[in-house]
């Protein structure tokens, strides 16, 4: 099938099988390989990228979900509109191994646009998809949150 999309701006016109991944085209067909495999099932997030402005995971998109839709890869955000954000993460010790902090960036990009001044559970709640198993989350709030509200609460 032919499909025409937008990725990162820019835009693209492909042919591929109906079921093929967003993930896979992303990386592999059109060198973006910011957005990362972790468990492929859809329970890690670290697939993550926005869908029309929405965080979706892309191991879990097939192709034919995407004719006509904008996606947006960390590529565009993390070295666009949300530099200060990323180094500000970089800063709280938000980023250690870097397997999951693809899509905790991308997620994290998306909560911001919708709340920029977010509570520390409704960080938490955006993040529930998202698995981290090195940094134990307290930089990410950190980052996020800072210190707008007491970190116990």
């Amino acid at each position: 099938m032919r499909v025409e999309l937008t990725v990162n701006d820019q835009p693209v016109t492909l042919d591929g099988h109906p079921m093929e991944r967003l993930l896979d085209l992303l990386r592999e067909r059109l060198a973006l390989p910011g957005t990362k495999e972790g468990c492929g099932e859809g329970e890690c997030g670290a697939c993550t990228v926005l869908l029309d402005g929405q965080p979706v995971l892309s191991c879990l998109v097939p192709l034919l979900q995407c004719g006509g839709r904008r996606i947006e890869t960390v590529e565009r955000i993390a070295t666009g509109p949300a530099r200060g954000m990323v180094e500000g993460m970089v800063a709280a010790g938000s980023v250690q191994c870097g397997a999951c902090t693809p899509g905790i960036v991308v997620t994290a990009w998306a909560l911001l646009q919708e709340n920029p001044a977010p509570t520390r559970a409704e960080v938490a709640e955006a993040l529930a998809g998202n698995l981290c198993r090195c940094t134990g989350y307290e930089g990410i709030f950190r980052a996020l949150v800072g210190s707008q509200e007491d970190p116990t609460s």
